[in-house]
């Protein structure tokens, strides 16, 4: 069994940051944030400008319209099943 200490864990995490990417986008957003003349009041906001997130998302009304389609999908999937049913008992009926 391996045993690995928390700072050997943190050094694993890190390498995983740097070889994904993530360490030189924050880095670059950081930079940004720092170099921006008037600093916005709502650093986080920036932050997600800057990755390339949209701010006024509603993840509330997201979750509400994602379940509904999901429901409505269940249903066509329901309603082809179905369908393909019936087309068997009539190919049958030949």
């Amino acid at each position: 069994m391996s045993f690995q200490t928390t700072d050997s864990k943190k050094e694993e995490f890190r390498k995983y940051l740097e070889k994904s990417g993530v360490i030189d986008q924050l880095t670059r957003v950081l930079v940004g944030l720092y170099e921006e003349p008037e600093k916005p009041s709502n650093a986080i906001d920036f932050v997600k400008r800057y990755l390339g997130s949209p701010a006024d998302i509603d993840v509330e009304t997201l979750r509400s319209e994602y379940e509904a389609i999901k429901e409505r999908n269940a249903y066509l999937e329901r309603e082809v099943a179905e369908l393909k049913e019936e087309i068997e008992k009539l190919r049958g009926g030949d």
